[in-house]
């Protein structure tokens, strides 16, 4: 009677623990790296996302927030998605396997073939592109490839003039440093992108 007792007494105990998010550290990812827009302008591109990792004993996943991409000057942001983040995701936009963003039929080009990119067209992937990689397996280092130019560099919307230009597409991926912080910590501050080039251009 007494061991029964224990075990239903413990058991209640023992579902809070597993059910606790504390057990999670919370990182941020950044990079900031030079390259040039489709315009052949000089930009800085940032690279971020956020993970949370579970110790190899707790009963949940690793997760990652999709990588954000930024240019210069730009207003385009691409998001790069692993096969977790595009479940919810209607079939059309499937664009492949790996860390992938897909293009935007009314914005991209495929830059090979200068054709408007398809729903199911990957513009931007993180190597190895073809492979089942996920954004938590993600290291100090990121290969970015660029396959996608865009359709207008400008854009009117609402009566004003938008850049919507991004990173250039290379035959060569672009190889990123990435920082790993502690959430909160004082090394968890987001580079800057400097918008004082923008208004000399």
């Amino acid at each position: 009677m007494i061991n029964t007792f224990r075990t239903l007494s413990v058991a209640p105990l023992l579902i809070v623990v597993l059910l606790l998010p504390g057990c999670a550290s919370y990182y941020s990812h950044f990079g900031v790296f030079p390259a040039t827009n489709s315009a052949g302008e000089p930009r800085e591109v940032r690279v971020s996302w956020r993970s949370a990792d579970y110790p190899d004993w707790w009963l949940a996943s690793d997760r990652a927030t999709p990588i954000t991409i930024e240019t210069q000057c730009s207003d385009r942001i691409w998001r790069l998605s692993d096969a977790g983040g595009r479940e919810e995701r209607s079939s059309s936009n499937e664009c492949g396997k790996g860390v992938r963003a897909c293009g935007d039929t009314g914005l991209d080009l495929d830059a090979r073939s200068g054709q408007q990119v398809q729903p199911d067209t990957a513009c931007l992937a993180v190597f190895p592109a073809q492979s089942s990689l996920v954004i938590t397996e993600l290291g100090r280092q990121v290969e970015l490839h660029v396959y996608c130019r865009p359709e207008r560099t400008q854009h009117e919307i609402d009566g004003e003039t938008v850049n919507m230009d991004y990173i250039r597409a290379s035959s060569v991926p672009y190889r990123v440093g990435i920082r790993k912080v502690r959430r909160g910590s004082l090394a968890d501050r987001m580079p800057d992108l400097d918008d004082s080039v923008c208004e000399q251009d």
